[in-house]
């Protein structure tokens, strides 16, 4: 059997059982903060198993999407060394929601594993929990496995626990012997590559209280999980997941690209590595798990940065990677179609962090073998704290990264010392602000005392009333807090970005605050600041309407942005996250570089135009999923969703899923302005944006700025007109010094100075007040000054009065001269004349005849 030929009859066999085929969900858990990554079928199924959430089926069947590589289900260390571990993997699962249980589980998987898959039965092992008699009894009596490969296990290897308090129980797994000789019972469980385990059936019937206690749940349920690619192992008769047709077009592309042959242990752990981590990249960055330096994002950047080093063992410079993308998608695109919609998207997030990572890679491994080198000369084994955390913060280096390399050498790293600077790097970093999601720190605990099974679901009615007589079904007091539960509820509680409604409670007269909601599965909780005494069941809620309005205006402008991100950038934008309030709006999308500045103009102009056209809202509710994506609605990023959703269309311009509130026609935004665009990680772009009265503030905001720019302009003027005032009184000072040495040093005609300077001005003013300094010091003589002003050459001509009576010379004489050379003229009277002309090349060679000029004048 192929690969999809496994896939589909596992599911075709448990759908016969009338089993529904709930597709994957999402690898990043946004409902779920416990996780990174969804790593086993159970995660959407796991509000169901806490008694918070229910669903319209009681069997269910997929294959889920799972990466292990943090936490307790850590695999990164081991893929690509052994045979079976991988960080990306599929996980074929059957549930059972309080409807059949051991029984039935044991059953079906026996009759699965021997009469449709016909997997030999003397290869087969089953194990149970120790004290479990039940499952132990069932093996023998509904199954015809040999009695001998039941064995019993511990807490370790056959007790199932969702985390250390909460739902849990025995289970029972299936191995499978690729031996060629057949193992032993002491080969089960004990790490041995070719006794691998295939199927865990968990039978979830107790609950962990927090003394470490069980207690039996009221209802039991079975969680299944098989590895999917061990299973396609077994089945194909391969004794190892790589050899499988799962792997082997993606071994073989890195090969073609390589030109190595997957060969000896060097390049075959290499390619196993790069062919794991890009299939992990590829459903990752669908998904929305972009790299970047913090949470799932830096575990994306450590797989993607260890593949790297691995094709460094290819003799791989260049970007690999991205190139893988294809041949990924044409393997699994046919069943997760979500990732053949992404692939352009998922090759430019791939390209870029290659080319980022490349670029420093080659220095960090200089830098790395110099930390050896200086190591082995002190006979040191140990890489430390401080060099660890070197590579890291300046080169990129993850530590298992620094390990590997570490390993390669025969060293150790000092993560203890590591891990003292990481803190210390945090610490610097934390912020001081306090967000309500920390204030509801108690939440979990408060769930834990609700007994949800025992209260009805809390209808919300906010869609259409602000306010509501609502009767109280359950209240917690924790911490001068009251967690209330009401059988119906105006109040918004957070969900898709969208922030809590908050508001009052009147009880018998007296008002109580709402500062957040919290919604566990159907039940809204409302935190009330303060403590509750009152005994009463029934009480008036009121929510702050202004604010639900503003909240209401940002919503839906996100969603108008979005539909015209992809109008402008293309159908590759997708939101990654968002923030509504009241203040402002958030809104994170798949973007591969800067938004051009039009870009970004035009996306304002496109939203702002259909504000204008008034588009209608219209709400489509609890409708079928499949329903709603074939009428072309868009999926929200974060949001989870079941069978039934709803759907928020304005006009023909957006419908997208959606469970907040919306404004009844889009005129009711306002207007819509964008305030920045920036990058939060590599491929995923962030715009912050405001409507309304958000817009009113910015303006504000704006006129005080522009207030406080023209204030401090004006105190700039004054200053300059202070300074240039500095500057004029220092230029005289200088000018007389230098008007001094020019007279004294000119020459003579007969007994007559003759002055000839050229200079620098602003203007012609300029030029004739520096020529009645000059007359002033001359006191008997005659001067031509000349400056360059305006790209036109200025002449000033001065007689003193003596020579004019005595001697008659004329200024407007002389200048006419002397400009006859700069193809000018001018006039004026006998002791101060001015002339120009357009010939300012000449200035110098006119200024020089002032002196022959004179004499030929003075002899007339």
């Amino acid at each position: 059997m192929n690969y999809r030929e496994v896939r589909k009859s596992f599911i075709d066999f448990f759908q016969k059982k009338d089993h529904r085929f709930v597709p994957s969900s999402s690898l990043v858990p946004y409902d779920d903060p416990t996780l990174l990554f969804t790593n086993a079928g159970m995660n959407q199924f796991k509000d169901v198993f806490l008694g918070t959430g229910k669903r319209d089926y009681t069997r269910a069947v997929n294959s889920q999407k799972c990466i292990r590589v943090s936490g307790k289900h850590n695999d990164l260390e081991e893929v690509g060394r052994d045979t079976y571990h991988h960080t990306f993997f599929e996980m074929l699962g059957n549930w059972s929601f309080g409807d059949y249980y051991k029984k039935e589980a044991i059953e079906w998987a026996w009759e699965l594993l021997t009469k449709v898959w016909c997997l030999p039965k003397e290869r087969l092992w089953a194990t149970v929990y120790k004290s479990d008699d039940e499952a132990y009894n069932l093996w023998t009596q509904v199954t015809d496995i040999k009695k001998d490969h039941i064995l019993r296990f511990g807490e370790k290897d056959n007790f199932w626990e969702m985390g250390e308090v909460g739902p849990c129980g025995p289970c029972s797994e299936i191995h499978f012997d690729l031996t060629d000789n057949g193992c032993k019972p002491e080969d089960i469980n004990a790490g041995n590559p070719l006794v691998i385990e295939i199927w865990n059936l968990v039978f979830i019937q107790n609950n962990r209280l927090p003394d470490g206690s069980l207690e039996r749940l009221p209802a039991t349920h079975v969680d299944t999980g098989m590895g999917f690619e061990r299973i396609c192992a077994v089945l194909q008769g391969k004794k190892s997941n790589y050899d499988t047709d799962i792997f082997t077009p993606i071994i073989t592309k890195i090969s073609e690209i390589t030109k190595q042959k997957y060969e000896g242990e060097n390049n075959q752990v290499a390619m196993r590595v790069i062919a794991d981590h890009i299939r992990s990249l590829t459903f990752a960055i669908t998904d929305g798990a972009v790299p970047s330096n913090e949470g799932r994002g830096y575990v994306m950047r450590r797989i993607l940065r260890r593949a790297l080093r691995f094709a460094r063992n290819l003799k791989m410079k260049d970007p690999i990677l991205h190139k893988l993308v294809p041949t990924v998608v044409d393997a699994f695109g046919d069943f997760f179609p979500e990732i053949k919609e992404k692939q352009n998207l998922v090759q430019k997030i791939i390209l870029s962090e290659e080319e980022s990572f490349n670029s420093t890679l080659d220095r960090g491994l200089e830098i790395f073998e110099d930390i050896v080198k200086k190591n082995v000369k002190k006979d040191i084994k140990v890489i430390s704290g401080e060099d660890v955390f070197k590579l890291y913060d300046t080169y990129g280096f993850p530590v298992d990264l620094t390990n590997l390399l570490a390993l390669e050498k025969g060293f150790s790293i000092d993560m203890e010392g590591f891990n003292k600077l990481m803190n210390e790097q945090i610490e610097r970093s934390r912020t001081s602000g306090k967000s309500f999601s920390l204030v509801l720190d108690d939440i979990h605990e408060v769930i834990k005392q609700l007994d949800f099974d025992s209260i009805p679901e809390t209808k919300f009615i906010g869609y259409e009333e602000t306010e509501s007589k609502s009767n109280i079904l359950a209240k917690v007091v924790k911490n001068n807090r009251t967690y209330i539960v009401f059988d119906k509820t105006p109040f918004y509680a957070e969900s898709g970005g969208q922030v809590s409604d908050t508001g009052e409670i009147l009880i018998n007269g007296k008002a109580y605050s709402v500062i957040g909601m919290n919604k566990a599965g159907s039940h809204f909780i409302h935190v009330i600041d303060g403590i509750l005494e009152d005994s009463c069941t029934d009480a008036l809620l009121k929510i702050d309407v202004l604010r639900r309005r503003r909240i209401m205006q940002n919503h839906s402008a996100t969603h108008l942005l979005h539909a015209a991100l992809r109008k402008v950038l293309g159908s590759h934008v997708q939101q990654a996250g968002s923030l509504v309030d009241e203040e402002h709006l958030r809104f994170d999308f798949t973007h591969y570089q800067k938004m051009k500045q039009e870009e970004i103009k035009e996306v304002e102009k496109i939203v702002n135009q259909k504000i204008l056209e008034a588009l209608p809202r219209i709400r489509y509710a609890d409708i079928e999923q499949e329903k709603a994506k074939e009428m072309g609605a868009l999926a929200f990023f974060g949001d989870k969703y079941g069978d039934k959703v709803n759907v928020i269309k304005f006009g023909d311009f957006s419908m997208e899923f959606c469970g907040g509130t919306h404004v009844e026609n889009t005129s009711d935004i306002g207007f819509f302005k964008i305030l920045n665009e920036s990058s939060i990680s590599s491929g995923v772009r962030r715009i912050e944006a405001v409507t309304s009265v958000g817009i009113q503030k910015y303006l504000e905001e704006l006129d005080k700025k522009l207030l406080e720019k023209q204030q401090e302009n004006e105190i700039l003027t004054e200053k300059l007109k202070q300074f240039e005032k500095e500057i004029k009184k220092f230029k005289a000072l200088n000018l007389k010094d230098t008007i001094e040495h020019i007279i004294n040093n000119s020459p003579k005609v007969e007994d007559i100075k003759v002055v000839s300077y050229k200079t620098d001005v602003e203007s012609i003013d300029e030029l004739k007040s520096i020529a009645d300094m000059v007359r002033d010091k001359l006191k008997s003589g005659v001067a031509v000054l000349g400056a360059i002003v305006n790209d036109k050459a200025q002449i000033v001509a001065i007689v003193t009065d003596d020579l004019v009576k005595t001697k008659k010379l004329m200024a407007g004489s002389i200048v006419n001269e002397v400009a006859k050379i700069i193809n000018g003229g001018g006039g004026g009277k006998p002791n101060f004349a001015t002339a120009g002309g357009k010939d300012v090349s000449k200035l110098d060679e006119a200024l020089k005849t002032t002196k022959s000029i004179v004499e030929k004048l003075y002899k007339k």
